[in-house]
């Protein structure tokens, strides 16, 4: 039961790191040239800044919390599932926000997408290798 708990505890704090790494990623970017006087405009990289837009935003920085709660509260084997499925969502997200960031790349971008991308991939791998029930 121990192990088990430990496996939950590691897995929620995983998302937690993931969220925390966005979350890093958008305060830094305010400190990229000309971006506050896009947000000011309403408008981010040829993109409206709209209540779409804001909801999306607000959906994907909710998802990494709900996880680290529902890691620790989940049944077993829809909690390894809904980490699976969630954490490979994570991973492609990242990879399309490196990919993204590479056109103008800012090493602080880079390094933080990689780092989510590797949590994000280290959260599948822990759900994947779920420990068995003991006896």
């Amino acid at each position: 039961m121990e192990n088990l708990t430990l496996h939950k505890v590691r897995i929620s704090v995983l998302w937690l790191f993931s969220e925390i790494a966005f979350l890093g990623t958008i305060i830094l970017t305010f400190t990229k040239p000309g971006v506050i006087e896009q947000i000011i405009a309403e408008e981010m990289e040829g993109m409206r800044i709209g209540q779409e837009f804001l909801l999306l935003y607000a959906i994907i920085i909710l998802f990494p919390l709900v996880m680290a709660f529902l890691s620790l509260t989940l049944k077993d084997s829809i909690n390894r599932w809904a980490n699976i499925i969630v954490g490979i969502v994570g991973v492609v997200l990242s990879l399309v926000g490196l990919s993204e960031n590479l056109a103008q790349p800012y090493a602080y971008s880079i390094l933080m997408w990689i780092s989510k991308i590797v949590v994000d991939a280290l959260i599948v791998w822990y759900a994947y290798k779920w420990p068995k029930k003991e006896a």
